[in-house]
């Protein structure tokens, strides 16, 4: 990621630049497995993660609690995420996405097909 493309992820999405600079900085402290798996979830939630700062940095913080705890306890990576590192990571935005276009949409779509199922039934 380019310095640019931080400063802008960090103004849009974090908002309060001493909460990034203590998320960066307790990512920073952990071992260097964890650090990287934290590192690359927090790529991937920049284009699919929470929409708002407040949510971004509540998300990326309880992620790092996460990935802290999981290392003093040595709980192996693959446990923590599973299988499929992705089915986690939206399990995991998922508390953080509401009331965002993401939202919206789903439920946009959901009313649609419900309104479809309704008229079907009415014929």
């Amino acid at each position: 990621m380019s310095d640019a493309e931080k400063s802008g992820f960090i103004s849009k999405m974090i908002g309060d630049k001493r909460r990034w600079r203590a998320y960066k900085a307790r990512v920073a402290r952990l071992p260097e497995d964890y650090r990287t798996a934290v590192e690359a979830f927090q790529r991937y939630f920049m284009y699919f993660g929470a929409v708002d700062g407040d949510s971004a940095a509540s998300m990326l913080e309880d992620l790092a609690d996460l990935f802290e705890q999981a290392a003093a306890d040595r709980t192996p990576i693959r446990e923590i995420v599973g299988e499929d590192p992705v089915e986690f990571a939206e399990a995991f935005a998922q508390n953080y996405r509401k009331g965002g276009y993401v939202d919206r949409e789903r439920n946009r779509l959901t009313a649609a097909i419900e309104a479809l199922e309704r008229a079907e039934v009415n014929r």
